[in-house]
Formats: structure tokens, sequence, C-alpha cells
């Protein structure tokens, strides 16, 4: 193939992607806007009575800064 028509033809495929990712955006936006997205879990509801449980790796998290 020659150089130009590998160019247009690749030229073709970057505007393609990028009209498909359009359309993807204006679903996305418009689903944001309409509160119709969904989680894949849901998040625990919050009663707000008690502290949330830190896993044991992340309690000493300050001591492990520096790498020294």
């Amino acid at each position: 193939m020659k150089k130009e028509t590998m160019l247009t033809v690749l030229l073709v495929v970057l505007v393609a992607v990028s009209v498909v990712q359009a359309f993807q955006l204006v679903g996305l936006s418009s689903s944001l806007s309409g509160g119709t997205v969904k989680t894949s879990s849901p998040a625990p509801a919050s009663t707000g009575t008690s502290a949330p449980s830190v896993p044991s790796n992340l309690q000493n998290l300050p001591t492990m800064v520096g790498g020294c």
C-alpha cells in the first residue's frame, strides 16, 4: 500500500473511534443527569454511629511512609 493510503485509512479509523466515543460520552452524560447509572456493587449504608473498620495493614500506615 502507498503511504498516503495507509495514512488515510488510519485517519478514518481514528475519526470513527472518536465518533463512537462521543456517542458513548453523550449517553453517559444523559444517564448521569437522569440518575439512571447503576453501580456494580451497592455501597454499604452508613448509619454514622460507628467508625468504619480499617484493615490491619492500613492501621500503621503513617509509620510505613518514608521507605528508609
